[in-house]
């Protein structure tokens, strides 16, 4: 079986319990929950019984050791998580807004994140990499971008395939160097996932359809737009295919395009078409937001395969 890599942030989340909660007065919080875009990744994807690791830096603290032992415990190769004898893991504090919109106090580019390496043990994890996969918010710093870049160099050398979630604000944008960062990986990624408008940032299209076109151009093998309550949309230079969504009561959409990227990601790896892939990826999105906290929701094929149809039976 091919293995999934990814390199990234790992941190904790804490989460307040109440819609319309301040961070300005004391209040009621839940957790700490493992969590970091990378890792809910890489544990889904373990929860889906594919080999794989991640490359990353937490501090030797209980917040490291909780996601150590967290994704070790789903499966995944944890041999290159560092763990910093002097820096704290890294830390999000989120917040409900009475619309569901939500915000985030981070401390990740000051934490043990921001020390992440092309180690010893990072190399030999990559070595075996059959498929790499990245995600925009773990280009905060241009230290970080650099390993990236280094990692994807090793496995495409090796013949491996990579994936890009862009997983970024505008703003983002307005930075010269992170900009072309962005515009590094779209050019290196086999499979592009943004989410709705991301699919626009990166080129100068002013539509979607101008847009997909544009970054296939590019040499982009495909693109598999999600669009949360609407579905996902699939596109290469041939055809496009749509995934129906699976509606859900959302309790929380943390990590809900995570681990959709990764079925999705570990579908294809193993060879199941792009319409069963988009519907195991669907269904992974739609169960995440069921849950209470980042990985709470990632699933088993055992798991989807009874989602799914429960689902069947209800329609």
């Amino acid at each position: 079986m091919k293995k999934i890599v990814t390199l990234g942030e790992i941190l904790v989340e804490i989460m307040a319990v109440d819609r319309g909660q301040s961070f300005r007065a004391p209040g009621t919080l839940v957790g700490p929950f493992a969590s970091g875009a990378p890792a809910i990744f890489i544990d889904q994807v373990a929860k889906l019984g594919q080999p794989c690791g991640i490359v990353s830096c937490v501090g030797d603290d209980d917040f490291g050791w909780l996601n150590i032992e967290r994704l070790r415990g789903d499966g995944v190769d944890v041999s290159a998580i560092r763990v910093h004898p002097e820096q704290v893991t890294g830390s999000a504090f989120v917040r409900y807004q009475e619309n569901g919109e939500r915000d985030f106090v981070f401390n990740i580019k000051n934490s043990a994140c921001g020390h992440i390496s092309m180690t010893e043990q990072a190399e030999k994890l990559l070595a075996g990499c059959d498929h790499f996969h990245i995600m925009g918010s773990s280009l905060f710093s241009f230290r970080i971008i650099d390993v990236i870049k280094k990692a994807i160099e090793i496995v495409k050398g090796n013949g491996g395939t990579v994936s890009f979630d862009p997983n970024i604000r505008k703003e983002m944008l307005n930075i010269p160097e992170m900009r072309a960062a962005l515009e590094f990986m779209l050019e290196y990624c086999d499979i592009f996932l943004p989410s709705g408008p991301e699919i626009s940032l990166l080129t100068e299209a002013d539509d979607e359809e101008t847009a997909i076109r544009e970054i296939l151009d590019m040499g982009v093998s495909s693109i598999v737009v999600k669009r949360g309550p609407k579905g996902s949309s699939y596109y290469d230079a041939e055809r496009s295919v749509h995934g129906r969504s699976f509606p859900v009561e959302e309790l929380d959409p943390t990590g809900a395009g995570d681990c959709f990227g990764a079925t999705y990601v570990t579908c294809r790896l193993q060879g199941r078409s792009v319409e069963e892939a988009l519907r195991y990826a669907n269904a992974s999105g739609a169960r995440t937001v069921t849950r209470k906290g980042p990985m709470e929701g990632a699933s088993s094929f055992a798991e989807l395969d009874a989602f799914i149809a429960s689902h069947e039976v209800a329609a």
